[in-house]
């Protein structure tokens, strides 16, 4: 052995950590000339646009239930090639949770608020606003008349079924109803002149007793039941075949295009027993009873009025006649 192995010798025996006891000073030497092993470099780092993942549109809005769209291979269900390298990678693995902590998911999109100024508020119909829909004025005048059978002079000698009709008709008057158009039922609170003899007759039993006024007259003038009336005087002898539960019948109390051109109807209940006067029952829209203006339901004064136009132009209501209601005294 040259002295010049013996000094390299030397020197890597004195460069050794040291060795346990029990290894020999060859597997020592050995260890020191065998060929070693080439360290493997480390991976590059793979930049942000090949380990990112392609984000969507930002027109288009993700299904909320999925945080993320699945890779190629999850799609495919055949890895590329070095993808289960890349998974199991610490440093992908590193990379992954950095990106994740630092923003949020690539494909979670925050929920959208909506500012108090968007959010559209409640507007309320027009049928729903007492300003748009202003119920008519009522008009106020003396309250209801009303009499008790026993204050209308000879009503117990009245046939049993004009005591029951005239009856019917003198509750009505009770109940505080007002004058209501087109209406038949005091349920709804009123009634017109027409409606409430159509109420009460039909309430009697007459079933073919018609709606309207006017037909009401053709009715009466066809079964021959009708007496006209053409005096303007109160004790004229054209008035000497009324009696009380007969039909009462005017024309001209409003303005209306109507054949015959009868407006309005009541019910005549004979004379009261305290003033001697004619009264009359049923609807109306200001007539008159003890010198004062009712609206509704009510008993009213009976007297023929004088037709044509008042001195400031409006029309004055003209009593035409009255009716025998068939099969009340037959």
């Amino acid at each position: 052995m040259s002295i010049r192995l013996c000094i390299v010798i030397s020197i890597l025996l004195s460069l050794l950590a040291p060795v346990h006891a029990e290894q020999s000073l060859g597997d020592a030497i050995k260890k020191i000339f065998a060929t070693p092993t080439p360290t493997p470099k480390p991976r590059k780092k793979r930049s942000a646009s090949t380990t990112k993942q392609k984000s969507p549109s930002p027109s288009v809005t993700p299904s909320p239930k999925k945080k993320r769209t699945p890779s190629t291979e999850e799609e495919s269900g055949s890895p590329t090639p070095g993808a289960k390298e890349r998974e199991t990678s610490p440093t992908a693995s590193l990379h992954r949770k950095k990106k994740h902590s630092s923003s949020p998911e690539p494909f979670e999109t925050p929920a959208r608020s909506t500012s108090p100024s968007e959010t559209p508020l409640p507007t309320a119909r027009p049928e729903e606003s007492p300003e748009l829909s202003p119920s008519p004025p009522k008009k106020h005048g003396a309250p209801n008349a009303t009499l008790a059978p026993d204050q209308i002079n000879g009503f117990d000698n009245y046939p049993a079924k004009v005591q029951k009709l005239l009856n019917g008709a003198l509750e009505l008057t009770t109940r505080s109803l007002d004058y209501k158009y087109g209406s038949a039922d005091p349920a709804s609170g009123g009634m017109d002149c027409s409606g409430f003899v159509y109420f009460v007759l039909k309430q009697n039993g007459i079933g073919d007793v018609p709606r309207d006024s006017s037909e009401q007259y053709v009715w009466l003038r066809r079964a021959g039941r009708f007496e006209p009336v053409l005096s303007q005087k109160d004790d004229s002898f054209e008035l000497e075949n009324l009696k009380p539960g007969d039909l009462l019948f005017w024309t001209g109390t409003y303005s209306i295009e109507r054949d015959p051109p009868i407006t309005h109807a009541m019910i005549y209940l004979g004379r009261e027993r305290k003033t001697g006067r004619r009264v009359m029952v049923g609807a109306s829209d200001g007539r008159i009873y003890q010198g004062e203006s009712r609206y509704g339901v009510s008993v009213f004064d009976f007297r023929i009025e004088r037709g044509g136009k008042s001195d400031e132009g409006r029309l004055r209501p003209t009593f035409v006649g009255y009716g025998h209601i068939p099969g009340l005294r037959d």
